[in-house]
C-alpha cells in the first residue's frame, strides 16, 4: 500500500481499517475504525484535511482532494465524511462535507463547500455544485443535481446495511490477506 506523508502530516489510521494496496493516501488523513478503502483510491490531503468517519467506505478508482486556504476561503476546503458512509465507484470529492448514513452514487461530482446533509441518496453521475445544500432523507439526481423525493423507510434502512455489507467485507479481506 503507498500511505506517504507529506510537509509533516501522515496519514492517521485507526482500528480494523482495510486499504488496499493500489490506493494512494497522502498527508493530514484520518480514517476512523472499521473504514475501507478499495483498489484505486487516491486521497490527497496535501493542502487540507481529510478525515473519514467510522464503518464508512471508499470505492474503487475514487478521488478525494482538498482545498487551500486563500482570500476567499481563508480555511480551505477540507473534506469530512460521516460514519457509515458509501462512496461509490469512480467518484470525486472535492473540499466537501458528507454526512452519516449517505450513499454516493458511482461516478458523482461533490465539490467545493457542498454540505450533504445525513441519510442523504445521488444517483449515479451526478454532480453536486460547489456550495449547494443537499436536505436530510431525499434521493437526488442530475447534474446539477436536483431533489427527486423523500426517501423511503427501506432505502434509509439500505443506507446502514450498505454500510454494515462494507465492514463485513473489508473484515473478509482483512482476515485473506492477512495486512
Amino acid at each position: 500500500m503507498n500511505i506517504r506523508s507529506f510537509q509533516n502530516f501522515h496519514p492517521q489510521i485507526k482500528n480494523n481499517v482495510y486499504i488496499d494496496p493500489d490506493s494512494v493516501l497522502i498527508g493530514d488523513l484520518y480514517l476512523d475504525d472499521d473504514v475501507s478503502i478499495w483498489p484505486g483510491v487516491i486521497a490527497r490531503a496535501d493542502v487540507n484535511q481529510i478525515h473519514i468517519g467510522p464503518a464508512t467506505n471508499i470505492q474503487d478508482a475514487s478521488v478525494l482532494h482538498v482545498s487551500r486556504p486563500s482570500t476567499s476561503t481563508p480555511k480551505g476546503y477540507p473534506i469530512h465524511i460521516g460514519a457509515e458512509t458509501t462512496i461509490g465507484h469512480r467518484v470525486t470529492l472535492h473540499g466537501c462535507q458528507i454526512g452519516n448514513r449517505v450513499l454516493v452514487g458511482i461516478s458523482s461530482t461533490v465539490l467545493d463547500g457542498a454540505i450533504i446533509e445525513d441519510e442523504v441518496m445521488i444517483g449515479a453521475g451526478s454532480l453536486i455544485p460547489p456550495g449547494q445544500r443537499l436536505e436530510s432523507g431525499f434521493l437526488y439526481f442530475g447534474a446539477p443535481v436536483k431533489q427527486v423525493r423523500a426517501l423511503t423507510l427501506d432505502e434509509r434502512t439500505g443506507l446502514k446495511q450498505s454500510a454494515i455489507h462494507y465492514v463485513n467485507l473489508k473484515n473478509n479481506y482483512l482476515q485473506t490477506f492477512d495486512t
